[in-house]
């Protein structure tokens, strides 16, 4: 068998492997379709949470984690997410 599985501690199951789609979620915006529809570039779209909330990390519909934003450092802006919270996926919780 390929050993390269068991250096994560997941020797053996090749799904360990395999990469994911996380959507983190910043806030919802409840606009009318009027004023959706005569939205323009540079419109304000406000959110229901404030800049300092904790986001929510998905995989499909499933939170998974919450946590805050963050900038990588020396990375000219790039945004990362720092997990303050993580479900406990196997429990249930």
């Amino acid at each position: 068998m390929d050993d390269s599985f068991k250096a994560d501690g997941h020797s053996g199951n090749p799904f360990s492997q395999v990469p994911i789609e996380i959507t983190i979620s910043v806030g919802k915006a409840r606009p009318l379709i009027r004023d959706l529809l005569r939205m323009k570039q540079d419109a304000i779209l406000p959110l229901d949470r404030r800049v300092d909330d904790p986001v929510e990390l998905y995989v499909g519909d499933k939170l998974i984690a919450r946590g805050e934003l963050t900038e990588i450092e020396g990375d000219s802006g790039q945004l990362a997410v720092r997990l303050t919270e993580v479900v406990d996926l196997q429990n249930g919780l």
